[in-house]
Formats: structure tokens, C-alpha cells, sequence
């Protein structure tokens, strides 16, 4: 086959369920439409792929003994299409073993495997803090009353370079009061009793407190537009919705205004719609049409 007819069939195949102003969603396997995406296009990947559960569920998840090994050929693709400055963020649930009050450490062991075998730099890790996440599993958590209810997941922060692109003075956080308190009144420079030196230069007000790796974002979508137009439309929601805030704050450290995001396990894509709404250009892949329509629902007025 020539280049100019692989150039011809990838225009055929790789066209878009739907787009909006600045990205489109796709139908289908990840695993063969990023083979469309050219190397070094991509500037954020973030993502959260259906986690390696004990228990399966319809929008369809690896137990946690195949789960990396299904993942590693997805993560060579993304390693391809990233440019050198460009972020992976990864958002991985935990997971028992079957049958036990015991934790599956395969988000460790995919994390190893990303970086000693991929290539990937592990930038910093995070951890996505759901306050209402419901107390389970049941078995363990309000029936045995043996473990406390799983409210955290790992989030892998991965580079193709030692140094990606990155600006903590896009996602600031208010300051307290206390420290309102000390920029109004003054700070006398002293040391620590742990040996920090708190210099003047701690009474600079940089518009905003550096936010810690420790993502506090509920998911408590209950009565949004998207939910309401499925309902309407007699489309099944994703039962496993992205919060848009945990999106929100990767996009704004991670990239700038015009470059470009993949979301290759989109859902209801999250991704899309808040890329979209912060300037960003996007990508969207999901295999479930139900998902991918439902989507849609995100961007109409």
C-alpha cells in the first residue's frame, strides 16, 4: 500500500462522532485510533481507565492479575504521541483480592512497569481525595467492620522528559485566613524549632497558596444537565462519571491555551468538555456508543 492510499484509508476511518469548536470524540477501540495520531502531537493525556476491580463492571474493566499487561501496549502508544514536554496524568482506583481484606498493589507494580520499561518519569504522584465516596467494599467496611471505607486513588503524574511542562501559578488556592491575617499584619523572619528558616520573603503575597498533591474533589453529580438530558433521551449515563474539577486542575497546570489533549477511555467525557471550555483542543476516544451519545448531552445549551 502507498502512503498516499494509508493517507486515504485513515481519512475514511478516523472521522469524528461528533466535534465541537476546539476537539471531536471518536468512536472506537483506543488501541487502534491512536495508530491515526502522529508522534509527538500530543501535550496532555489524562485519563481514567476502568480500574482493575474485583467485580465487573458494564463499562467493562480487567481484574488486577491481567490488568497491566492489557495496559502496557496502551502506554507505549501514549509515550509515541506525546511531545517532550508533554504530561500523562493517570487516575487509578485500589482494588481487594478477591475473597480478602487484603489491598492488590497492581497500581504500584503498572507504575514500575510505566517507568522501568515504557520510559515514562514519574513527575510526582497525587492523590484524589473523594469525600463522599460510599463506604465500600460492603464485605469488609459495614458488615465485618474490619477495614474503613476506600476514599482515596492514586493518581500517577508520568513525563516522557525529566521535564515536562508545568505552572502551580495556574491552579492556586485561596489563601487562608491565617494566612489573609499574617500578610495584613506582618511577619517577624525567625527560625523554626525544625530548622526552617522563614524568611521575609514568606510575607510576599503571591495571589494564592501553592496547592498540595492531595486532590480533595467530590463526585457528587446528582442533577447536572448531562444526567438530566440522558434521562430524557433514555441514554444510560456513565456509571463512573470524571469529576470536572480533578480535569479542570491537570488542564490548567499542564498546558496552555491551544495545545492538545487525549482522553483515550473517554466516558462521558469529562476531558472534552472542560478542554473545551478552557480554550484547550481535544480528543476524545470511547468504544460504548450509550457513552459517547450521552456525552454529546455535556455541550448542548
Amino acid at each position: 500500500m502507498t502512503q498516499e492510499e494509508i493517507s486515504s484509508e485513515k481519512a475514511i476511518n478516523f472521522t469524528p462522532y461528533y466535534t465541537q469548536n476546539h476537539g471531536a470524540a471518536y468512536l472506537g477501540d483506543s488501541q487502534e485510533l491512536i495508530k491515526f495520531i502522529e508522534d509527538n502531537s500530543i501535550n496532555l493525556i489524562i485519563t481514567s481507565p476502568p480500574f482493575a476491580l474485583t467485580r465487573k463492571k458494564k463499562y467493562g474493566n480487567e481484574s488486577a492479575e491481567k490488568y497491566i499487561e492489557w495496559f502496557l501496549p496502551f502506554a507505549y502508544e501514549f509515550k509515541r504521541v506525546l511531545v517532550d514536554d508533554g504530561s500523562f496524568v493517570l487516575d487509578l482506583g485500589g482494588a481487594y483480592l478477591p475473597g480478602n481484606p487484603v489491598r492488590s498493589i497492581y497500581q504500584y507494580e503498572l507504575l514500575v512497569r510505566l517507568c522501568k520499561e515504557v520510559g515514562f518519569f514519574l513527575a510526582q504522584e497525587f492523590y484524589h481525595y473523594n469525600p463522599a465516596r460510599l463506604p465500600t467494599p460492603a464485605e469488609w467496611v459495614t458488615i465485618r467492620r474490619i477495614r474503613v471505607k476506600d476514599s482515596v486513588n492514586v493518581v500517577w503524574w508520568l513525563s516522557k522528559t525529566p521535564h515536562p511542562k508545568a505552572d502551580n501559578r495556574k491552579v492556586l488556592k485561596p489563601y487562608s485566613q491565617s494566612m489573609k491575617q499574617l500578610l495584613k499584619n506582618g511577619y517577624k523572619a525567625k527560625m523554626r524549632p525544625s530548622g526552617h528558616d522563614i524568611s521575609e520573603k514568606f510575607q510576599k503575597n503571591n495571589q494564592g497558596a501553592i496547592p498540595p498533591n492531595l486532590l480533595e474533589i467530590a463526585n457528587t453529580e446528582s442533577n447536572s444537565a448531562y444526567l438530566r438530558r440522558c434521562k430524557a433521551a433514555g441514554i444510560q449515563p456513565h456509571p463512573a462519571r470524571f469529576p470536572q474539577g480533578f480535569a479542570e486542575f491537570f488542564i490548567k497546570f499542564l498546558t496552555d491555551e491551544g495545545d492538545l489533549i487525549l482522553d483515550p477511555f473517554a466516558g462521558s467525557n469529562t476531558t472534552g468538555f472542560v478542554a473545551e471550555t478552557l480554550q484547550r483542543r481535544w480528543i476524545s476516544f470511547e468504544m460504548s456508543e450509550d457513552y459517547i451519545i450521552g456525552s454529546r448531552y455535556r455541550f448542548e445549551v
